[in-house]
């Protein structure tokens, strides 16, 4: 299994002290920093765009996990990958060809992932893994921070998470949606490794805890096979 890794996500801060909330989450202990963008279309949300992230990329050592919850993210590829962008995910159920959105991203010199709603069948992506660095599966409806982490997406991180390891494949399977250290347990023993927590890190009195408190329990509950 790959390692365990906490991406917190920026929805959950201070929006007017942003550079200074990536700076805290990082010294917290995140290696990434999940930023997710909503043109309002795809999603019924509204958050920033490349020029928010390029503020604050300078600030940041942490790998700038990216999240387009766009309609047409094909589009706009290349503005991200300039803002700093390391990982790009675009989700399946949007307008863009996924084959050439996976190419153009990595043409841009990002890692390309590909994002399911709790709705969509984990077998969609089954075509893509080969081509990808990543899998998110959305364990909550996408668009706004602080819902509940819906049980019944677990089984759909198992069923990727045997496909690639039958495939020899080395992707990683985020998960995304109401996460703390309770279900990230159960989402590890799923076969997720890679803990995108908004309200729990941001929230928090001390999100050095937060992010060890939410890796402990994945690390002691590894996806059982």
């Amino acid at each position: 299994m790959p390692k365990n890794i906490v991406s917190p996500s920026v929805l959950a801060c201070d929006f007017s002290r942003l550079g200074e909330e990536a700076v805290k989450a990082e010294k917290g202990g995140a290696q990434y920093l999940h930023l997710d963008v909503m043109d309002g279309c795809f999603v019924p949300n509204i958050s920033f765009g490349a020029g928010v992230i390029s503020s604050i990329r300078a600030l940041s050592q942490a790998v700038f996990d990216v999240h387009l919850m766009i309609q047409n993210p094909l589009n706009y590829i290349e503005d991200f990958a300039k803002a700093g962008a390391d990982i790009i995910t675009f989700h399946i159920e949007s307008s863009s060809p996924v084959d050439e959105t996976i190419k153009k991203i990595t043409d841009c010199g990002c890692k390309p992932c590909v994002s399911i709603k709790p709705a969509t069948p984990a077998e969609a992506v089954f075509p893509y893994l080969d081509r990808l660095s990543m899998v998110l599966v959305m364990t909550v409806e996408p668009g706004f921070g602080g819902q509940k982490y819906m049980e019944d997406t677990e089984p759909k991180i198992t069923a990727l998470r045997r496909e690639i390891e039958k495939r020899g494949l080395s992707v990683d399977i985020e998960v995304d949606g109401g996460i703390n250290p309770l279900n990230a347990a159960k989402a590890s023993l799923a076969g997720a490794n890679i803990f995108v927590a908004g309200s729990a890190v941001f929230k928090s009195e001390s999100p050095s805890q937060a992010i060890s408190e939410i890796l402990r329990a994945a690390d002691s509950h590894p996806f059982a096979g």
